[in-house]
């Protein structure tokens, strides 16, 4: 364990408790939105292909942000970094609804009129803001929890953020089926002004931010240099993050990340990277995970818009495939995702044979707490 772990606190499970739930309200909130924003695009379009790039965008700016993001939680206290985030963000969602009722969603939804993509780029900096959240939940972890429950907490995080994709996925297209886009919005609005005025009145103990001579502080707004050498300084984890973002190419297949790799991978940085540096290494994993999902969405959303859908609609395809997929309106989409799972196995197993993998696990158990920790 880093030298500079700090002192977890007597009441840093129920805080974290806290944090989560806090977390969990906010990320439902802005997903719910996001979706929301999806689902409408597709009814506007009927296009597989506009979706593939909604969600591709959100990706994308992401993974451009998230060294940025990463700096800035090494650089400032957590609780004032995930306020700053929710609060922006919240501005800027209040913001496009001003813009959505002041213009009237038909006009909006005239895809030959610009009102549609100012509208949909200012939600996508919304979401994108929200996203450094996600570093900050990274790093409270070990701010928070002792290292042996580490584990327990990632997957926490991780369930939080799977059953957010599930539980709005399906609450987005209720809403913007029966209520439309504008109360969606206000739905969704509502919600992150609770989570945030919650997140202002959350006590967290946090020791202050003291760089020593020689101490690996943050240079400049995007230190990509010192997130660089925090990974390298880590026997194994510059494999670890680049199988998880190989992991995310295939998840560019499903738009969703996939949970238990990201908390496997959560678990080691918290316990072989400085705390002090966490931060500029979730974003560094993070700006190439999250670069990788819209690459795999981008090629697959043309591929299962013009060739995969039209062929399982004819004879050929229905016969050819119908022992697997069944008789469904949905079998291109199925069968995509059936090679991107068996693609998933794949990989799995052959990095687990990999000489990077046994240094990792290695490097990992070295790192570990004294026994009474």
């Amino acid at each position: 364990m880093s030298e500079d772990a700090p002192t977890i606190p007597g009441n840093g499970i129920r805080t974290f408790v806290a944090l989560l739930v806090n977390t969990a309200v906010a990320n439902v909130s802005t997903s719910f939105m996001w979706f929301g924003l999806t689902f409408w695009i597709y009814i506007e379009t009927r296009n597989v292909l506009s979706t593939a790039l909604i969600g591709a965008a959100l990706m994308l700016f992401v993974a451009l942000t998230s060294m940025f993001f990463g700096t800035l939680v090494d650089r400032y206290r957590k609780k004032r970094v995930m306020a700053w985030g929710t609060g922006i963000a919240l501005a800027i969602f209040v913001a496009d609804a001003v813009f959505f009722f002041a213009v009237g969603a038909d006009a909006i939804a005239d895809l030959s009129q610009p009102w549609f993509w100012i509208f949909a780029v200012v939600m996508l900096a919304g979401a994108v803001i929200e996203q450094l959240r996600s570093i900050a939940m990274s790093t409270a972890v070990t701010l928070l929890v002792p290292d042996a429950r580490h584990a327990n907490a990632n997957g926490a995080v991780g369930a939080v953020e799977g059953l957010s994709m599930l539980v709005t996925s399906v609450l987005s297209g209720l809403a913007i089926g029966f209520l439309g886009m504008g109360w969606t919005l206000v739905i969704g609005i509502s919600a992150v002004a609770i989570a945030f005025c919650h997140l202002l009145l959350l006590r967290i103990d946090e020791p202050r931010i003291v760089r020593t001579e020689g101490d690996a502080a943050p240079t400049g707004w995007v230190d990509l240099r010192g997130g660089w050498r925090a990974v390298r300084a880590a026997d194994g984890l510059l494999f670890l993050i680049f199988f998880s973002m190989l992991n995310n190419f295939i998840g560019g297949v499903y738009m969703a990340l996939i949970p238990a790799v990201e908390a496997a991978e959560q678990t080691v940085i918290q316990r072989v990277v400085p705390y002090r540096q966490q931060g500029r290494v979730f974003g560094f994993a993070r700006m190439f995970e999250a670069a990788a999902a819209p690459v795999t969405s981008l090629m697959i959303g043309p591929l299962a818009e013009f060739l995969v859908i039209p062929y399982m609609r004819t004879d050929a395809g229905q016969a050819k495939w119908a022992w697997l997929l069944g008789e469904g309106d949905s079998r291109g989409i199925a069968l995509i995702f059936v090679v991107g799972g068996f693609l998933a196995v794949v990989l799995a197993l052959g990095a687990m044979l990999m000489p990077q993998y046994r240094s990792i696990v290695r490097q990992y158990a070295r790192a570990a707490p004294p026994a009474h920790s």
